[in-house]
């Protein structure tokens, strides 16, 4: 049984006294026009189904659901992934379809189903190595504090709110990239002064521009790696850079591994500000920048340190533009490499210094706005969880909230 803080008129139930398997099962060539929902098509974390496929796309016997089913995915329990149906169709047989009865609301079980004490039972009752499942027997055993009515209503209410507003900034920032690629085409197709345009190898660019080798717009530096065996190496102040720790962020600014003053003694230090760009494996293309004064990288990355005709910041952008055309010089190895030599006749667009400032202005100021929707999105996920916990064990009651305007 679960350690659980009850609040008054809260009852000890089973999660089988609440809810029961939907246990219907269709062909999915006997209806066609229904949506298909396999396990890829559900966000762990997420309550809300954002996207699906259809019936014909599969074969096989199918679980059948409706409007205000849950949909858990028992395989891999770990994931957390739940969500509330709201239209009917067919899903994958690795998903239960799970309906609530009178003594709950479909929305407050949704959220039951992504609390930690849940997903840890559903875990610790999983069976198979490779493809450990769960099941609704042994997810019916879970015991829970259950609320009346009206309490589940106000909790579901406050973390759908607080949902709806994570959506709703993710949305923005889907948007802010969108504007931003098309500025991107814009800019570097027409850049700022309203010139006529030239066509290039690389495309049509304003007519005072150039076409240039990244190698001319600052030096090339390739990555390497300390030796592993040498532990004095590694765990000090100074951050090692791998694809890995490259993401949307401009700036890398923490990474999986660091190394000593002596590991940096072995390695290609990189001022702050040079450009990283992922030349080795299925992510090359990708871009970004250093943020401390000094940092490394492994193999993996060729930096560019550029020179006192280009504005850093612009360069990082030019290429992150081109990045599209980069593992073109890979060659067809079964581990991509685009090496240095290549590397560093990449071809990028070149306005004048002044221009390259303004362009990179206006796009940073985008990937400002990106970040801090981002920094939103995370505290509010925090916060989901935060209240999930608080309100789904009976330490706080949203009723309060929602009266106080909270939510």
């Amino acid at each position: 049984m679960n350690n659980i803080n009850f609040q008054k008129h809260w009852k000890n139930v089973q999660l089988k006294e609440i809810a029961s398997l939907r246990r219907e099962s269709i062909q999915p060539e006997n209806d066609l026009c229904l949506n298909y929902v396999g396990l890829e098509h559900i966000d762990s974390g997420e309550s809300q189904l954002k996207r699906w496929g259809n019936a014909s796309e599969v074969k096989s016997t199918k679980n059948r659901f409706y409007a205000d089913d849950i949909l858990y995915g028992k395989l891999r329990a770990y994931l957390d992934k739940a969500v509330i149906a709201e239209m009917e169709g067919i899903c994958s047989t690795d998903i239960l379809v799970v309906t609530a009865n009178s003594k709950t609301i479909p929305r407050f079980l949704v959220y039951l189903l992504h609390t930690q004490p849940l997903i840890s039972h559903a875990v610790a009752t999983s069976t198979g190595v490779n493809h450990p499942r769960t099941s609704w027997n042994s997810l019916g055993e879970f015991t829970l504090a259950l609320p009346p009515l009206p309490e589940q209503r106000a909790i579901a209410h406050v973390l759908q709110t607080l949902q709806e507003a994570k959506s709703a900034r993710q949305h923005e920032i889907a948007l802010e990239r969108e504007r931003k690629a098309a500025l991107m085409d814009h800019l570097f197709s027409h850049g700022t002064k309203g010139e006529s345009r030239k066509q290039t190898e690389i495309g049509e660019i304003p007519k005072s521009w150039k076409v240039v080798q990244t190698g001319k717009v600052g030096k090339i530096v390739t990555g390497n790696t300390p030796k592993t065996s040498v532990p004095e190496y590694y765990g000090g102040p100074y951050m090692f850079i791998s694809p890995g720790d490259i993401s949307e962020p401009q700036y890398v600014t923490e990474t999986n591994k660091y190394v000593s003053a002596e590991g940096l003694k072995v390695l290609r230090p990189l001022p702050r500000d040079s450009v990283l760009v992922v030349c080795i494996g299925s992510t090359i293309g990708k871009t970004a920048m250093t943020s401390t004064e000094q940092s490394a990288t492994n193999q993996q990355i060729n930096a560019i340190i550029p020179n006192a005709k280009a504005f850093s910041h612009y360069v990082y952008y030019a290429v992150t533009y081109r990045s599209r055309s980069l593992p073109a010089l890979a060659g067809r190895a079964a581990v991509p490499i685009v090496k240095k030599s290549s590397f560093a006749k990449f071809l990028i667009p070149f306005p004048p210094l002044c221009e390259q400032h303004t362009i990179a202005q206006v796009l940073q100021t985008i990937d400002e706005r990106i970040m801090a929707l981002g920094k939103e999105v995370q505290h509010l996920e925090e916060l989901f969880h935060a209240m999930l916990d608080e309100l789904m064990t009976g330490k706080r009651s949203a009723v309060p909230l929602i009266e106080d305007g909270g939510v």
